[in-house]
């Protein structure tokens, strides 16, 4: 008999699953759904796409015929998704969770897509579609670095936390600038629109040792290896060769991916490949737990090693006061 977790006052409560890529949150997440008869809702960008469910480590058929899950390859990858439109899609989904008697469960890695799911934006005010236009016909006339130093002249400060090839970031930025005639550093510093009315949360943050991780990225992704990942990603990088798809398209950075893509091209072997990739997303890993510990104040941190970890969690829903 599952368990559910009792109500905040008169607020519905949402379970979040949080941690670096590889971590285990999966795992964790699915395992806290059957023991409190919960929906597993996806909180990672690139497990949103339906174009790599091997590369991106989506949780597998017999794990959905198992426990319901939500946002897991609902979006083309053509789609350009946002914190906001996430978030939308989210509360939908906790609203149905909940809707349907259970415990909506977030399970992903993508830090600021939960950061905005429980606190907010902040009031950036909205854009006509023309700025948007003059951004992105500026960023194919200058070029990403051109376009990159004009942006750097009115907002270094948002510049210095973009990547330098992040055309989507860049044209936001020049766009809200060119619109409002304010910097969107400016329009972020701004206090937050706060949580989602009538919803709680409780977030629990898997804090692995970094040895035990390193090895469990490494095994990954030579698991999808094995598993012929290499013929998932084929039709993709042939219908961006082919020029169907654009290139810098967000879906298309999930990790392996353009180390994929040059093994495609003839460009690196397969060992490069899964080399590349490996260090990448470790380095990716150790960026995401130095963000968590200044942007997130979880309810319990585990170690996912740990026999007892689950039980650790479900000591914490059992303690939310009714």
């Amino acid at each position: 008999m599952s368990a559910a977790i009792p109500a905040t006052s008169s607020l519905e409560t949402a379970l979040i699953v949080a941690g670096p890529t590889a971590s285990g949150k999966s795992a964790l997440g699915l395992e806290l759904a059957r023991r409190l008869g919960g929906t597993v809702i996806n909180a990672d960008a690139m497990q949103t796409y339906d174009a790599f469910p091997v590369l991106t480590a989506q949780p597998t058929a017999a794990e959905r015929g198992e426990i319901p899950h939500a946002l897991y390859g609902c979006l083309p990858l053509a789609t350009v998704l946002s914190a906001q439109r996430w978030r939308a899609l989210a509360l939908e989904a906790m609203q149905a969770a909940v809707g349907a008697g259970r415990v909506p469960i977030l399970v992903g890695g993508s830090g600021l897509y939960v950061k905005a799911l429980v606190e907010g934006f902040a009031a950036v005010p909205d854009v006509a579609a023309t700025f948007r236009a003059e951004a992105e016909a500026d960023w194919a006339a200058l070029g990403p670095d051109g376009f990159r130093a004009r942006l750097g002249e009115t907002d270094p400060d948002i510049v210095a936390r973009l990547k330098p090839f992040d055309r989507q970031r860049h044209v936001r930025a020049w766009e809200v600038w060119r619109a409002t005639g304010r910097t969107l550093s400016a329009w972020q510093a701004e206090p937050r629109s706060g949580p989602p009315p009538s919803w709680a949360f409780r977030t629990v943050q898997l804090a692995p040792e970094r040895a035990w991780l390193r090895a469990r990225i490494a095994a990954r992704f030579e698991a999808m290896i094995a598993a012929d990942v290499v013929e998932e990603v084929r039709p993709v990088w042939q219908a961006v060769r082919a020029g169907g798809l654009a290139a810098d398209l967000p879906g298309l950075k999930a990790h392996g991916a353009p180390e994929l893509f040059r093994f495609l091209d003839g460009a690196i072997s397969l060992d490069d490949v899964a080399r590349i990739a490996i260090d990448h997303t470790r380095q990716y890993a150790k960026r995401q737990m130095t963000w968590s510990r200044g942007q997130i104040v979880p309810d319990v941190v585990v170690d996912p090693q740990e026999s007892d970890c689950v039980d650790q969690v479900l000591k914490l829903t059992s303690k939310i006061d009714a």
